[in-house]
């Protein structure tokens, strides 16, 4: 594993299509961009920014997550996810998450990943269909 380095960033933009309306995934009745798909976006910029330090047989899972969404955005808008690392401890890392539209914040918040082995992860997940 190389040394991960605090402050380094990793953001990705989309665009807010039907499958990404509060509406269609069941968090309200309104068409504007939902609030779980923020967060999906803000924790998978999380996960890239971190993959590039661990090694190939290693994984990042997301712990903790508090974000708040403050602005609503409509379909057809950009949406750009930042994720930030702050801290390390081991192989917890912690990560300053914002999002923004194309006219300014819509959400922000922190972010918390453990690093583990993928393989290990999936077979402890797994042995829970045995019990």
């Amino acid at each position: 594993m190389k040394e991960i380095k605090i402050g380094e960033v990793f953001e990705k933009e989309i665009e807010v299509n039907d499958c990404h309306l509060a509406c269609n995934v069941g968090s309200g009745d309104v068409a504007v961009y939902a609030t779980p798909m923020m967060i999906a976006l803000m924790e998978e910029v999380s996960a890239k920014c971190l993959q590039q330090f661990i090694d190939k047989d290693m994984t990042s899972v997301g712990t903790c997550i508090s974000s708040s969404h403050v602005a609503a955005t409509p379909k057809g808008m950009k949406v750009k996810a930042v994720a930030k690392i702050v801290a390390v401890e081991g192989r917890k890392v912690n990560f300053e998450i914002r999002a923004y539209d194309e006219t300014g914040l819509i959400g922000e918040g922190t972010h918390e990943r453990f690093i583990l082995n993928r393989d290990k992860f999936h077979e402890k997940a797994q042995a829970k269909l045995r019990r």
